[in-house]
């Protein structure tokens, strides 16, 4: 074949991989058996191009293909005139790669804990082909941490494998590994919403390959009513799991932002540690004697350390209905680490048509999240009126509010109850998504009311939350 014939058929594997990634089944038949007399040519087995076939069962059959899969993919730049045709053999194992991780096998109503299982294997060829840390495109790969929302900042250079500038699948299309993460990520998510879950559970080498995120653990807090022996076991550990690593990044968010002001009546302990020298030097210069060419120092001046200690209490109030499972996670969590402070005094309730106390629990989040029950209806302002009977000092308490502030009852019967709140002093937050990506309704009309009330409903960061309730706490 000639450069203008291998360029040609190439454009068929294209064409091909895009009308069967996107379900093109009219436009894909012409293309399908264009590709089939393209792998003819080249001598390759026609189950390269079925992506219900996996890349391990077709290296079983065809073990002289294992070179194609294993070694990492070259880039389009580094293609010479002398391998176009190897440029066209590596166009057929891209098209194989990419729809086994994204093709129409990944779109099948139910998911088997096989499929998943396959899925995964699949993703891991993919990996090896770019040069990627294994794991490292499910974030689950050396170095990459698994704390959800945090990326680590060396991806992609020569010292983590990775793609570096990104996978170039011809016409000048690239897809860049941050791309390829974050579509992987999506998509198991939605594999996980599909997938008979519990088969996974059952089996600890399967459970042991799910990535804690927050697609599962919701998945996990709606199934944990049906889930027993090893499955529930196995959903547990899955939760902590991710309870703990996101716990990791808020303690520090809180860490950096949580710091009491200096308490200047208190005086200063003397110990060396806290001994001011620049102002010991500064106030001590009348005694300098310039012919001994010596400071005398009549009076030691030190550093206060001491902080303001006013006692603060945080009542958080949390909807459980089935829409506010993220903002929940991160409430409850962030919860649990204001509860760890000195001088904070933390109650935790959860509602949706009944109120549930959880302030015992309020120091393990992850107790707190198997005592939630997700679904339901929505009575805020219920809920808000049990909170308040907590209330001591209103000045001193902030009360924090996770809804998407859709109410079962009046709306203007709750508003006001809000705006009583408020004018008696109390701190009130309303928070409406504690997320850092994805849309998030929440009721317009409150959204509208309690900003002209001076107290919008927060959505995004957990930051923001964080630097609303250190001005309560940071007194």
């Amino acid at each position: 074949m000639d450069t203008e014939q291998i360029a040609q058929r190439r454009q068929v594997v294209y064409w091909r991989l895009l009308t069967s990634m996107f379900g093109f089944s009219e436009q894909g038949a012409n293309f399908e058996q264009m590709a089939t007399e393209v792998v003819s040519e080249l001598n390759l087995p026609q189950l390269i191009l079925d992506p219900n076939i996996s890349i391990e069962n077709l290296l079983h059959r065809y073990p002289e293909l294992e070179a194609d899969f294993n070694n990492p993919i070259i880039s389009e730049d580094d293609a010479t005139p002398e391998v176009e045709t190897a440029t066209l053999r590596r166009g057929l194992v891209v098209s194989k790669l990419l729809l086994n991780a994204f093709g129409p096998n990944t779109q099948t109503g139910v998911v088997t804990a096989q499929q998943y299982a396959q899925w995964l294997k699949d993703v891991g060829f993919l990996e090896k082909a770019l040069g990627c840390p294994p794991g490292s495109l499910r974030g689950q790969g050396p170095g990459m941490g698994k704390n959800p929302g945090q990326q680590n900042q060396g991806q992609g250079s020569s010292q983590s494998g990775g793609m570096g500038a990104g996978l170039g699948i011809g016409g000048g299309f690239t897809v860049t590994e941050e791309q390829l993460r974050a579509t992987l990520k999506a998509l198991e998510g939605e594999l996980i919403h599909r997938m008979a879950l519990h088969e996974v559970l059952k089996d600890d080498r399967l459970a042991s390959q799910l990535t804690p995120s927050m697609a599962l653990v919701e998945q996990l807090l709606r199934e944990k009513a049906n889930l027993s022996g090893n499955a529930l076991k196995n959903a547990k550990r899955l939760i902590q799991e991710y309870v703990d690593e996101l716990a990791q990044v808020l303690r520090l968010q809180v860490a950096q932002a949580v710091a009491g002001k200096i308490d200047y009546s208190v005086p200063p302990k003397r110990i060396f540690r806290n001994l001011d020298l620049k102002r010991t030097i500064w106030k001590n210069l009348t005694n300098w004697n310039p012919e001994e060419q010596r400071l005398f120092v009549d009076r030691l001046y030190y550093h206060h350390t001491a902080k303001k200690k006013t006692p603060t209490r945080m009542i958080v109030v949390v909807d459980q209905s089935g829409s506010m499972v993220d903002a929940m996670v991160q409430c409850t969590i962030l919860a649990s680490i204001f509860a760890g402070l000195p001088n904070v005094d933390v109650h935790l309730l959860a509602f949706d048509t009944r109120v549930i106390d959880l302030t015992a629990w309020v120091h393990d989040p992850f107790e707190v999240l198997l005592r939630t029950q997700l679904g339901g209806g929505t009575h805020i302002y219920a809920a808000l009126v049990e909170a308040a009977q907590k209330i001591l000092e209103p000045n001193n308490t902030a009360m924090v509010l996770i809804s998407d502030f859709y109410e079962g009852g009046s709306d203007q019967v709750l508003f006001d109850y809000i705006k009583s709140l408020k004018e008696s002093g109390l701190h009130f937050i309303p928070v409406g998504a504690v997320t850092s990506s994805g849309y998030f309704s929440v009721n317009q009309w409150f959204r509208d009311k309690l900003k002209e009330l001076g107290t919008p409903i927060l959505t995004g960061s957990p930051k923001k939350l964080i630097q609303e309730l250190k001005k309560v706490i940071v007194s």
